[in-house]
C-alpha cells in the first residue's frame, strides 16, 4: 500500500532513545492503529503488547526475535512478524523507513 487514505495522525511523534527513534501515530475508520517511522543507526531492544507486523520499506537492518538465536538481514524492504508480549531486537546499520502495523488478535 502506496498511501493511506481517510485517516487521522497524531501530530506529536513517539521519540525513543534519546531521538534516535521517532514514529507518528496513524488511526484508520476502521479502529486499526500503525506507526510510521524512522531509525538511525544504532542497538535497540522493543517489547509488544499486541502482535506487530513490521514493513522495513527501505533501510539495512538486523532484527533478533525473542527465543531466537539467529539474527536475520533486512537490506532495504523487508517485512517480519513479532509476537504479542514479546521483545525483540534491532541492530540499525542504515537509517530506516518503516511502517508498524498493530495486530488484535482473537
Amino acid at each position: 500500500m502506496e498511501q493511506f487514505n481517510n485517516v487521522c495522525i497524531i501530530k506529536k511523534a513517539n521519540t525513543y532513545f534519546e531521538g534516535k527513534v521517532t514514529s507518528r501515530v496513524v488511526l484508520f475508520e476502521d479502529g486499526t492503529k500503525k506507526t510510521l517511522g524512522i531509525m538511525l543507526p544504532g542497538e535497540y531492544e522493543f517489547g509488544t503488547d499486541l502482535k506487530e507486523e513490521m514493513e522495513i520499506i527501505d533501510g539495512h537492518l538486523e532484527y533478533k526475535l525473542q527465543g531466537e538465536e539467529n539474527w536475520n538481514v533486512i537490506n532495504g524492504a523487508g517485512v517480519f512478524y513479532v509476537p504479542a508480549n514479546s521483545k525483540f531486537q534491532l541492530k540499525i546499520h542504515s537509517v530506516v523507513d518503516y511502517c508498524c502495523s498493530y495486530i488484535k488478535e482473537d
